[in-house]
């Protein structure tokens, strides 16, 4: 009994300090944070960048590993109020054929409202053609927290969720439910969205990768029976009906979206690398696991991070049998970007290395960056620096 009392209070405090943190979500009209930013690399080796500033998402390109950035070029020309901030904000992809994608939430006025945009560039970047929304259902409801996705075959997803239009039966629902769109002519258009599933998590962020021949793999925290929030995830082909599969099996029980979404990564001939947060039990923090992806069978999970220092919002990359792993971790000292490796498709890693410190630091964000596996982060006081992971 004390033991449950005990993970009651922790349960309580976390959701009500992620509150604290994120209380955007429950204003009208959030305001965007300059940390917040998204990071990708195109098939010349350029560094992309995606931030909001005055209502416009802007977009600039670094050809010197991010020691110079080119001029900016706003992707929606008329200003509109756009979630950024934590588990909200543009998403910038590229193609290989040098194709550059946005999207991102226009929070509307009604309360957790949005529409999900989407923009292409043909020329790398220089110019911006308009931008308009992905999906077809325009009434004012949650289509909010975007992710986007590009295949290698071209293919382009974008997933995110909705709660209201989930609701409107007028029938209990948990959480909410998960969309997704895709494309098959570089943006051009999308066809109609489709229900990926029912009950996600309310505002934990979607993670999605993709496989050589264009399987896209979506990984979402989902509100399993019980009120247990763990994790689920499906395969988006171009044939077949997506089938849900549960991730994770911490079994966290708790009234409320913990905001802490998870971190996704092709393995190396086995299926997929999973990252996420675990509230559960006596030990809550940071899981690492991999997951087969025929038998859809995880396996045991391994902790790691300072939960003490509140060790989260993991990023994850693969490349063969090398895989990275980054976190944030943050207490009355500042705050820590920390990350470890793994030479043999994480089945045992090396030393956790501290990369960047700073009064205030955005998520980590992984690049393949000329060879080297690289860490972006933002921060307070020095801006975006990527960092070469060397240990």
């Amino acid at each position: 009994m004390v033991k449950q009392w005990a993970n009651l209070v922790w349960g309580l405090a976390f959701f009500l300090s992620i509150q604290v943190v994120q209380a955007h979500e429950s204003h009208h009209e959030p305001s965007a944070s300059q940390l917040a930013v998204s990071v990708a690399v195109d098939h010349a080796g350029r560094v992309l960048l995606a931030q909001v500033r005055q209502g416009q998402v802007w977009v600039s390109a670094s050809d010197d590993t991010g020691k110079h950035f080119s001029t900016e070029v706003a992707v929606n020309p008329a200003p509109m109020q756009i979630a950024a901030d934590a588990e909200a904000r543009p998403n910038i992809a590229a193609d290989a054929n040098g194709a550059v994608y946005v999207s991102w939430t226009e929070a509307l006025k009604k309360n957790h409202a949005g529409n999900i945009w989407f923009a292409r560039s043909l020329d790398g970047g220089k110019r911006f053609e308009t931008p308009y929304i992905v999906h077809q259902h325009r009434e004012q409801i949650t289509h909010r927290y975007d992710a986007l996705q590009v295949a290698a075959d071209g293919t382009i997803t974008v997933a995110w969720r909705d709660m209201l239009a989930a609701k409107a039966a007028a029938k209990a629902y948990d959480g909410a439910a998960i969309y997704y769109a895709v494309s098959r002519d570089q943006g051009k258009s999308f066809s109609p969205e489709q229900k990926l599933a029912d009950n996600g998590c309310e505002c934990c962020r979607i993670a999605m990768t993709s496989k050589p021949d264009g399987t896209v793999a979506v990984l979402w925290r989902h509100v399993f029976e019980g009120n247990e929030r763990d994790h689920a995830m499906a395969e988006i082909g171009p044939v077949g009906k997506p089938v849900l599969v549960r991730a994770s099996y911490g079994h966290w029980k708790i009234e409320g979206c913990p905001h802490h979404g998870a971190a996704l990564a092709v393995g190396e001939g086995f299926g997929y690398h999973l990252a996420y947060f675990d509230g559960a039990g006596d030990k809550p923090g940071l899981r690492i696991a991999r997951m087969d992806g025929q038998a859809w069978v995880t396996s045991p999970p391994r902790r790691f991070g300072d939960t003490k220092r509140n060790a989260g919002h993991p990023a994850l990359l693969s490349v063969g049998d090398q895989v990275w792993l980054a976190w944030q971790e943050h207490d009355h000292t500042g705050a820590d970007i920390v990350a470890m490796a793994s030479s043999d498709g994480g089945r045992t890693w090396g030393a956790q290395v501290v990369i960047v410190h700073s009064s205030k630091l955005d998520y980590p964000h992984w690049l393949y960056l000329q060879g080297q596996a690289t860490l972006a982060v933002n921060s307070s006081d020095k801006g975006l620096q990527l960092v070469p992971f060397t240990h």
